[in-house]
């Protein structure tokens, strides 16, 4: 998966963006042997394209969320508003326009209070919603095609990787401060310690030492919006398998190692694991569904919807065009 119009830098960058998207630019140049000054002008160079845009976002088990994977059929005039619609809710973290129109797929953070469910049945032109409760991740999160296919060596990443997490058990209580400085982030995960100071009155100490201690304990963490068409992705499809009750972790694990997944999970519902998948184009995914898909361990079933429309993804939505990649979100 060499990138389409990406050298070596670039995908170098990129990769070491996934794996922290904080991390210094000084390190991403010591490891790619260049300086830091080549660094910082490809990134401006590849976000101001609107190639990569590093945000930061919660894990949705810290703030008392779970996440579902949510299906609306419609009819295909009325596509382009309900997904819009979609779109603009601060609850949807991605939304795509799947098989032509026909149907729109979105995942939305669902806290104690919301809804969100309730409401969505009742919307107008729609014909029909099934809700799917995301239950266990098997990939998603901070692992990406940019992780999995990236130039980096195995002692390259592990130097750029940031500090193991470990995750409270209770829920994360956030002053206005804290989500003053989350707001920022999830604009500009890096903005630098001055902007996030002047947005939550704090000194640039307290700064960095409150964004310190989020990530420690998993509470936030950085994602990588970026147009799949630059690493030579342009199929991109959703699974809804149904897989024998015992083999379930099995076909996760394994749907998790392929290079083609960036978000696979175990959900309730008739198919009961879901992925998003990347090719190439048809003729990959293809070669993809008859080869490693069919060789998963317990598989009944599998439905494949093609995504036709990127609406919304990691919690920003799109102008319009192509579709890109599926978006990769972990409860």
């Amino acid at each position: 998966m060499s990138g389409v119009g990406l050298d070596e830098i670039d995908r170098g960058l990129l990769q070491a963006l996934q794996i922290d998207g904080r991390v210094a630019f000084s390190a991403v140049a010591e490891i790619l042997g260049v300086s830091d000054q080549t660094v910082a002008r490809r990134y401006r160079a590849l976000r101001a394209g609107g190639a990569v845009h590093v945000r930061g976002t919660t894990w949705p088990e810290a703030v008392g969320q779970e996440v579902w994977l949510v299906r609306v059929q419609c009819a295909p005039e009325a596509a382009g508003a309900l997904s819009r619609s979609l779109a603009r809710r601060p609850d949807t973290s991605w939304v795509l326009e799947m098989s032509g129109g026909a149907e729109i797929l979105s995942m939305l953070r669902i806290g104690p209070a919301s809804t969100a469910l309730a409401q969505l049945p009742r919307t107008p032109r729609l014909t029909g919603v099934s809700a799917h409760c995301i239950l266990y991740t098997f990939c998603g999160g901070t692992v990406s095609p940019l992780v999995k296919h990236g130039p980096l060596t195995t002692a390259q990443c592990a130097v750029l990787r940031p500090p193991a997490t470990a995750p409270d058990r209770d829920r994360a209580v956030l002053s206005d401060q804290d989500q003053a400085l989350l707001d920022a982030l999830a604009e500009d995960g890096r903005a630098g310690y001055r902007a996030l100071a002047a947005v939550t009155s704090w000194s640039q100490t307290s700064v960095r030492r409150r964004l310190a201690e989020l990530r420690r304990t998993s509470v936030v963490y950085f994602d990588i919006d970026f147009d799949a068409a630059i690493l030579g992705l342009r199929s991109l499809a959703s699974l809804w398998l149904t897989v024998e009750p015992g083999a379930l972790s099995a076909a996760g694990e394994a749907l998790a190692a392929h290079p083609e997944v960036s978000f696979a999970a175990a959900t309730t519902g008739p198919a009961n694991l879901y992925a998003s998948v990347q090719c190439r184009d048809t003729k990959a995914l293809y070669t993809y569904l008859t080869g490693p898909v069919a060789q998963l361990p317990g598989i009944r079933s599998v439905e494949t919807a093609p995504a036709t429309r990127t609406v919304k993804q990691v919690g920003r939505p799109q102008e319009g065009g192509p579709a890109r990649r599926p978006p990769r979100q972990r409860p």
